[in-house]
């Protein structure tokens, strides 16, 4: 499947997680993809998603090298535990910073290239924490609560100008994220364990299954798709089903 064949796709925190498995899936059906990362790596592009002259800088380098922007996907975040009391106003900040100013600078930034492209689509990643109350996630889930509430006003703004926006709410990936916390848990096995139940396929949600979703949002074959927040939850969202006797 070579749908993206000509196009240009730049991916925030696309070094690791399930933005490195969103670049490959772009790359595999036919897309040249900038990986943003405030860690690049080798191939990839410095991006502070935090620091507005970086992110200009980095998506006027995507352009320069590839010769024009079509897809953005603004992936880049960072997770936060705890109730309401649990963390300071400096971490208030700097979660909602990269979280949801973050993609509101990126966007920014490329919606000038955007404008330009026939297939012009842009994907936020949000989180079944903006839909369902987990315990402990106070924070995470306010900064993916605006990202759900910041796609569906990005979709109504820019439709007509030929730019479809959406969003993934996936549930509890299995990234390095996740692994860290796990890892500082006092019985990582047991962790693990009640975080596969509480979704109803009794496991972790992977990075590819993610990173297909967002692709096929991002595809111009979905051009009806616009304001979706796509759920990719293992049915953690929408079932509920009778406990195991």
């Amino acid at each position: 499947m070579n749908d993206f064949d000509g196009l240009v796709a730049a991916v925030t925190g696309g070094a690791s997680g399930i933005g490195a498995a969103t670049a490959t899936e772009l790359e595999s059906r036919g897309a040249r993809v900038a990986r943003l990362d405030v860690q690049p790596g080798s191939d990839g592009i410095a991006c502070d998603v935090t620091d507005d002259e970086s992110v200009r800088a980095a998506v006027e380098s995507t352009v320069e090298r590839f010769g024009r922007l079509d897809v953005l996907i603004n992936n880049a975040g960072i997770g936060a535990q705890g109730d309401v009391s649990a963390n300071k106003d400096s971490e208030w900040f700097r979660v909602l910073d990269v979280n949801v100013v973050g993609i509101a600078r990126v966007s920014r930034a490329a919606l000038p290239h955007l404008r330009r492209s026939p297939s012009a689509a842009i994907v936020n990643t949000c989180s079944i924490a903006a839909w369902a109350g987990l315990p402990q996630r106070a924070l995470y889930s306010a900064s993916k609560g605006a990202v759900y509430a910041l796609t569906l006003a990005m979709a109504a703004d820019h439709v007509r100008e030929g730019i479809r926006v959406n969003c993934v709410a996936p549930g509890t990936v299995d990234t390095p994220w996740v692994g860290r916390l796990l890892d500082a848990a006092q019985d990582p096995a047991a962790e693990r364990a009640a975080l596969e139940a509480r979704q109803p396929t009794g496991r972790l949600v992977s990075a590819e299954e993610v990173a297909k979703a967002i692709t096929y949002l991002a595809s111009p074959l979905s051009g009806a798709s616009v304001g979706t927040v796509l759920a990719v939850d293992g049915g953690m969202h929408g079932l509920r089903p009778r406990p195991l006797s």
